[in-house]
């Protein structure tokens, strides 16, 4: 597996010297939605990722964000090994020229997280984990933070693209931590936001309606490192569930405490 792990470690960072150069020229954006956009870079990364997995795992099974279809549960589930792709993510960032991206590639055996490799090109530094084995920095190992009671905890969120419609309920999660937590980060890079939990940057996040390309590296990223990862009710995780929340695990309870009670009171959602 370590030897999986050096290749796809190698295939972000070139991916990630992709994005750097395109970070100094004009980006060509267009529009998934309403506020989802996908830019010319995502699609050559991907490209690029693709056929560098292609070439190194012929036998084993593909999800990339661009080129995914609708709903990847099966064949994720199915799969007894899944390379779950996002090329960029943080694309609205790439978009804004706001510098927090990350190319994030990970491997799934059967739905469960295997292997992760989150490379920040911008920062030049590279997450990394391997199931059973520990999860790293550039090749220092990392662990989850001590903090031990969520009002002493800096949180981490993100808002889902169907925000306009559901500003209000959305904002209510927030309200719910806002009165419970030291302080909230919202970057706009779900893989990223899941290292920095894994290193202790970040105590904990939480996020609605995240897809596998994601969470997939990073949840792998936070497990070695220490820490938990679950749906909003404190039940396993599920990379197409659509609901997350990751911590150091000292305060994973608190956290679900307010994620699920929230989520029963938002019908619409």
């Amino acid at each position: 597996m370590q030897a999986w792990l050096d290749t796809a470690a190698a295939i972000a960072e070139e991916a990630g010297d992709r994005i750097v150069r395109a970070w100094r020229g004009r980006r060509n954006v267009t529009h998934k939605g309403a506020v989802d956009l996908v830019t010319d870079t995502d699609t050559e990364v991907e490209e690029l990722v693709v056929h560098r997995l292609r070439e190194a795992f012929p036998s084993h099974e593909i999800v990339a964000e661009e080129s995914a279809e609708a709903d990847p549960r099966e064949r994720i589930g199915a799969a007894a090994h899944a390379w779950i792709v996002d090329p960029v993510d943080g694309t609205t960032n790439f978009a804004h020229g706001y510098p927090h991206v990350a190319v994030s590639i990970g491997l799934m055996k059967h739905g469960v997280p295997a292997l992760g490799v989150v490379r920040d090109p911008l920062r030049r530094e590279t997450f990394t984990a391997v199931r059973g084995h520990g999860a790293f920095l550039d090749g220092s190992r990392i662990q989850v933070s001590t903090t031990a009671n969520l009002d002493a905890a800096l949180i981490g969120t993100g808002f889902p693209y169907d925000r306009r419609e559901h500003a209000a309920a959305y904002l209510r999660f927030v309200q719910d931590f806002l009165e419970r937590v030291q302080g909230i980060r919202r970057a706009g890079t779900a893989s990223l936001d899941l290292c920095w939990v894994a290193c202790g940057r970040l105590d904990g996040f939480w996020e609605l309606k995240l897809k596998p390309w994601d969470v997939a590296a990073g949840a792998a990223i936070v497990l070695e490192a220490g820490g938990w990862v679950t749906d909003f009710a404190d039940g396993p995780f599920d990379a197409c569930a659509g609901q997350l929340v990751a911590s150091n695990g000292s305060i994973h309870a608190a956290m679900c405490e307010l994620t699920a009670a929230r989520l029963e009171l938002e019908s619409s959602l």
